[in-house]
């Protein structure tokens, strides 16, 4: 019987080989087409995540005292919001306080519940708030919560599935996906809660369990919240919405959710400032911190967390000074929870400790507050940090009030946590070592992402 002779294996036909992968490696001009695509591709990404933010400054300096009936009506158009004036503001200070008022609030809710938030971290506050907002959604309450899916990264979709079961609609912010990857850095920063169109939360907490419980040594954080009354509650509202819609694609609306409200809510005057990026890079929300750090006459106290003002509001400060106008402001200590931050941040002590501001770091655990008085009148609360994302990248909500009595309580707890700071004198800052120095010039490569 013949021997069956087997084949030899077929040799692979280099005609068979990718088109694409045989003109690249033979062509010396596509090499060079494709390296330049990738470094021209790689330009653009650090160019937009690095590149230095807009120059702010008033065409000339304000003619009008921040308590002249003139004043208000110019920043009206500057921060494209609308005066108010039946409102009621309640300063709520700390987790323990501030979260057992908003879920009152919720709980009494006989229409609608909104949430907006960047922080909704897994814990025992978020279980206990997933919990009330899905025994009010069976009980027919109209619950919407968006939250950014960059800031509240920790919290996994199924965390929801009972209240989504029970009605509730959940939205998640800006996720990354390929058609969106260009406006995936823009965040909303904001930390909203309306109650049936008529109350609203605004501040910089969101929800955490940093906020409500001391951890091991660290003691819970310091913050403020402040509820809301009144005709300002709508223009909350319409921020709210505004994400909503682009997080869900609907727009909300009819009296579920904007509902007559009382002529008698309040007397404190007050401006809702919806703060988003514009193509070139200008917000809101800057042009009225340099519109009212301009207009001060007599006092600037400012509590931040994240302390990396850019050149144009570091030379208004100074330029307060010049005009005699105290400067004051408290920023975290060693408790930071962002110490990249923190250390870029104390780079630009040096230029306002030089012109005679003054500088606390608060001690006894993170200081979350973010809050400014101007003249003693004039309030701003709100999510807006001064940093570069604030001012430049994210989505921020702050509401103006002009009022003595809700300055004079913000001022009080300001002397409060200055009473609990170190205060940093220009001396102590030129003693610092040389490693925080270089923590500093670090930090500031990444000025724009901080």
């Amino acid at each position: 019987m013949p021997t069956q002779t087997q084949n030899p294996p077929a040799r692979r036909n280099p005609r068979h080989r990718n088109l694409v992968q045989e003109e690249f490696d033979h062509s010396r001009f596509l090499r060079i087409i494709s390296l330049v695509a990738i470094l021209a591709l790689g330009t653009l990404i650090l160019a937009g995540l690095f590149a230095p933010g807009l120059k702010y400054s008033l065409a000339k300096p304000p003619q009008y005292a921040v308590d002249a009936p003139q004043f208000l009506d110019e920043l009206e158009p500057l921060v494209s919001s609308k005066i108010t004036r039946n409102n009621s503001f309640d300063v709520i200070e700390n987790g323990e306080n501030f979260y057992a008022a908003e879920f009152d609030a919720m709980r009494h809710a006989q229409r609608s519940i909104n949430v907006e938030a960047y922080i909704f971290h897994k814990g025992r506050v978020t279980g206990e708030l997933i919990q009330l907002l899905t025994e009010r959604a069976k009980a027919g309450i109209h619950v919407n919560l968006v939250i950014d899916s960059l800031g509240s990264f920790s919290t996994r979709k199924r965390s929801f599935q009972a209240l989504k079961d029970a009605g509730g609609k959940v939205r998640w912010y800006h996720r990354l996906r390929l058609h969106n990857w260009f406006i995936s850095n823009n965040r909303t920063h904001r930390e909203i809660t309306v109650v049936d169109g008529s109350t609203a939360f605004v501040g910089g907490a969101g929800y955490a369990d940093w906020w409500r419980y001391a951890e091991g040594d660290e003691l819970r954080w310091r913050d403020t919240m402040v509820r809301v009354r009144g005709d300002a509650v709508r223009g909350i509202q319409g921020t709210f919405v505004e994400n909503w819609l682009e997080a869900s694609g609907e727009i909300l609306d009819g009296p579920d959710y904007f509902p007559p409200l009382p002529n008698d809510a309040g007397h404190a005057t007050a401006l809702v400032i919806t703060s988003t990026p514009s193509s070139g890079g200008s917000t809101r929300a800057r042009v009225l911190f340099q519109t009212m750090m301009a207009a001060a006459r007599k006092s600037i106290l400012i509590t931040t967390p994240y302390f990396l003002p850019d050149r144009s509001f570091r030379g208004e400060l100074q330029r307060a000074r010049q005009r005699g106008v105290s400067v004051r402001i408290v920023v975290p200590g060693k408790h930071a929870d962002h110490t990249l931050t923190r250390s870029s941040g104390r780079g630009a002590y040096g230029e306002l400790l030089n012109a005679g501001a003054e500088i606390y770091e608060y001690e006894p655990t993170m200081i979350h507050a973010k809050i400014a008085i101007i003249d003693g009148i004039w309030s701003i609360v709100g999510s807006t940090n001064l940093d570069n994302r604030s001012f430049g990248i994210n989505d921020e909500v702050n509401v103006a009030v002009l009022n003595p009595e809700v300055a004079a309580h913000l001022t009080q707890a300001f002397e409060d946590d200055v009473a609990h700071s170190r205060h940093i004198t220009l001396e102590d800052w030129k003693k610092r070592s040389l490693m925080e120095r270089a923590l500093e010039d670090v930090g500031w490569i990444f000025e724009r992402q901080q």
